[in-house]
C-alpha cells in the first residue's frame, strides 16, 4: 500500500518552539525529513499573514510547504499581533481526511488533544512532532501516547549548519 501522508504544521508554534528550544531548524531539511521518515506527500503550514513577510512565504513555498494563511489581528495598542490558526488547522485535518493515509501533526499546543485522540482512534495518526519538548502540553502528550516525538531528538538531520 502506498502511504500518502499529510503534515499539518502549526507555523507559529514551530517557529517559536524551536527558537525557544535553541533548535536551529532548517526548513528545507525538515521538509525532506517529513517526506523520508513519514512519507509526507503534502505539508500544510498554517501561518498568520503579514504583507511584509512575502519573502519568508516565498522561501517556505520553495522548500515544499503549502501555505495556509490566516489574517493577523493587530491589537488596539498596535503592538501585539495574533494570527490564531488552531481552528483552521483542525478544520483542514478533517477537510482532507479522506485524501491522506495518515496525518503528521507538528505542534506543542494542547488545543489539538481532541483532534489527536480522534485521529489515533481512527488509525489516521502517524505522529505528533513537538517543537518544544519542555513546553509541550501534557494533554497533547497523553493524546498522542507512543506517537509523540520531539524535534530536538531528531538532531542534526534537520538543523542548520552554522
Amino acid at each position: 500500500m502506498i502511504k500518502n501522508n499529510y503534515a499539518f504544521i502549526d507555523g507559529q508554534n514551530l517557529y517559536l518552539g524551536t527558537r525557544e528550544s535553541n533548535i536551529p531548524l532548517d526548513y528545507k531539511k525538515f521538509r525532506i525529513y517529513l517526506k523520508e521518515k513519514y512519507k509526507v506527500e503534502k505539508a500544510y503550514l498554517f501561518i498568520g499573514y503579514l504583507s511584509e513577510n512575502k519573502e519568508l512565504y516565498d522561501f517556505l513555498k520553495n522548500q515544499g510547504y503549502i501555505l495556509k494563511f490566516k489574517p493577523v489581528l493587530i491589537a488596539i495598542n498596535g503592538q501585539s499581533q495574533k494570527g490564531d490558526i488552531d481552528a483552521d488547522m483542525a478544520f483542514n485535518v478533517m477537510k482532507y481526511y479522506a485524501e491522506y493515509y495518515r496525518a503528521v501533526l507538528i505542534t506543542s499546543d494542547g488545543d489539538f488533544d481532541t483532534l489527536t485522540s480522534y485521529l489515533r482512534k481512527k488509525n489516521k495518526l502517524e505522529a505528533v512532532l513537538s517543537p518544544n519538548k519542555e513546553k509541550c502540553s501534557s494533554l497533547l502528550k497523553n493524546a498522542a501516547k507512543d506517537k509523540m516525538f520531539f524535534i530536538k531528538d531528531i538532531g542534526i538531520k534537520v538543523y542548520l549548519h552554522k
